[in-house]
């Protein structure tokens, strides 16, 4: 009975993971313009937080520091960060 429950563990564990997209795009009239996009992608534990999701996403995308408007939509995080017509879409890759 142990080794199948050791056996279970180790299936999950390997699954343990997710991919995320993170593209961020020009603004205009506050809604993404796409006039030029800058795309990355990731691999994370499922267990990682939102809002180590949001600084992962900021650090690749090189706005580090720069406080943002967050919009949850659901199954994709928005990021409109201050003093910047730009956006952030961060979206897990199913």
């Amino acid at each position: 009975m142990v080794t199948q429950k050791t056996t279970e563990t180790a299936l999950v564990s390997q699954n343990d993971e997710i991919e995320y997209s993170v593209e961020m795009t020009d603004t205009f009239g506050g809604e993404a313009n796409y006039a030029w996009v800058k795309r990355r992608s990731f691999r994370a534990s499922r267990a990682l937080s939102d809002l180590a999701l949001v600084r992962r996403a900021k650090m690749l995308m090189g706005i580090t520091g720069i406080s943002c408007r967050r919009l949850d939509m659901g199954d994709a995080i928005a990021l409109y960060p201050c003093g910047s017509c730009t956006v952030v879409f961060i979206s897990a890759i199913y």
